[in-house]
């Protein structure tokens, strides 16, 4: 008896793998089929986005207008007019160009890029919360690049956007079965759910590893491009906590501080080549879709950096996250009221590990680049605080805070957030890291006034519900969570 024990343990363990084997095997193989192909030819994408055949054509769809239109045999060029033997005062042909576009299947989405009808989209929104009197009045902008990078409250901006989108009744670029754009691979306009050519959305927000040349080919050429920043040693200590269990490289750590044990000699644990290890090194820099593991003073990191600075807009900072939503709502002119927010995907205090000094200074000579591009947009960030005026900012921050309090004793049971188990309502529990109940939530207070019900329940719901209630299929992501309850990972 003494003798088989170990060998029914030993019998276990190899049962184990071969299990765990199949799994990531089914997993590999469902991921593999789902992700859309990226590769066609130019000449059929041109004919899927014209739908016509090449030539000349003519067509009456009115009794007193023509339509006609002409396609080159190379497909490199197109026209469509109208001709109308009527006098209609207000008649504006291009007008009617768009509006009849729908109709042929030419332009196959609220607008195309190369015909949008900026007037009538913002003829009807204006804001003058901004402006004293006697200054003009603006239209918020609506069209927005939100560049999603890792554990920066990105969760939290989200969640500001999709009420604003709601809001504005505007076309949100998702990604198709899953919650991110097939990250860690590049992004490609071929990877936004029912996208066809020639599409074109206001605002694209979720993870992907930027592609400037092809997130352009789905948004308008005056877009604005936002993203935000966090300090790198915060961010690399809650990106270990977070995806340290999808890193084999970690899996050779002991003891109870892992990272401080990997941040003593990174070199012996990290392989660039390692599956995952992006997680590990300048994780910021890699999701912009640079390469995170070139040596600091290399030419090509400060000219990322400004390749960087001259797309975006905007680059806000987690640690000064309310600055950060005022310089946004300056730039793009929005509403006080647009900028409510209440922190979402918040790590328990028990589970963040203290950086000692000399941990934070390890943390930043590994993450070097990361820590070279926080300078330098913490730089820019403040010149725009100065250009926008201290006090300025202190007293528009304080009514933001004032009313983000206001919405939490309205909104929030107890004023604050919970434990992942103490939610009572499931649909309102936050994903989870693998192996970890680390992140919190809240629950929504009853008895709330009719006036709010809706603004309170759409604040407090996690990134995921909310991209359901929107339409999104998050098949994949559902079914990668199923097999983590199985597991009980």
């Amino acid at each position: 008896m003494m003798v088989r024990k170990p060998v029914r343990q030993w019998r276990s363990v190899c049962k184990g793998l071969v299990l765990g084997m199949l799994l990531t095997t089914c997993m590999i193989l469902i991921y593999c089929l789902s992700a859309p192909e990226v590769q066609f030819s130019l000449q059929d994408a041109k004919q899927r986005s014209l739908g016509v055949m090449t030539g000349a054509d003519e067509r009456e769809w009115h009794p007193h207008i023509r339509v006609k239109f002409s396609v080159d045999s190379n497909l490199t060029s197109t026209r469509l007019c109208l001709e109308s033997d009527l006098d209609w005062p207000g008649l504006d042909l291009d007008s009617f160009v768009f509006r009849l576009g729908l109709t042929l299947d030419l332009v196959p989405v609220p607008y195309s890029c190369s015909h949008r009808p900026s007037a009538l989209l913002h003829s009807s929104m204006s804001n003058s919360s901004q402006h004293a009197p006697g200054q003009q009045i603006c239209s918020p902008k609506v069209d927005i690049m939100f560049m999603k990078t890792h554990k920066t409250a990105s969760s939290t901006f989200l969640n500001v956007l999709f009420r604003f989108g709601e809001k504005h009744q505007l076309k949100f670029a998702f990604p198709n079965s899953r919650n991110d754009f097939f990250y860690p691979a590049s992004f490609h306009h071929s990877q936004v759910k029912d996208y066809r050519p020639g599409m074109c959305f206001n605002i694209i927000c979720n993870h992907m590893r930027f592609d400037a040349a092809e997130v352009a080919k789905v948004l308008p050429g005056d877009t604005a491009y936002i993203t935000i920043l966090r300090d790198p040693a915060h961010l690399a200590e809650s990106s270990f906590h977070y995806f340290g269990r999808i890193v084999p490289l970690t899996w050779k750590l002991s003891g109870d501080n892992k990272l401080r044990e990997f941040l003593t000699d990174p070199n012996l644990y990290y392989n660039p080549e390692g599956f995952n290890s992006f997680y590990l090194k300048n994780l910021l820099f890699f999701d912009f879709g640079k390469d995170n593991n070139l040596l600091p003073d290399d030419p090509k990191v400060d000219e990322a950096i400004l390749a960087i600075a001259k797309r975006f807009q905007l680059v806000m900072l987690v640690e000064y996250f309310e600055e950060s939503l005022i310089l946004l709502k300056d730039a793009l002119c929005w509403d006080m009221e647009d900028l409510l927010f209440f922190r979402l995907n918040a790590r328990k205090d028990s589970t963040v590990s203290k950086l000692t000094p000399e941990l934070r200074r390890k943390a930043l000579e590994w993450n070097a680049i990361d820590w070279k591009l926080y300078q330098y947009f913490n730089a820019t960030f403040w010149r725009k605080v100065d250009a926008y005026g201290r006090k300025r900012m202190a007293r528009d921050v304080a009514e933001l805070q004032r009313r983000n309090a206001e919405m939490a004793s309205i909104c929030i049971e107890g004023g604050h957030a919970v434990d992942a188990g103490s939610i009572m309502e499931t649909s309102m529990r936050p994903w989870q890291p693998i192996g970890e109940k680390s992140i919190m939530g809240y629950n929504l207070k009853k008895n709330i006034p009719k006036a709010q019900q809706t603004l309170c329940r759409k604040m407090l719901t996690p990134e995921l519900q909310y991209l359901s209630d929107m339409g999104v299929n998050l098949w994949i992501t559902r079914l990668w969570g199923r097999v983590r309850d199985i597991l009980h990972w």
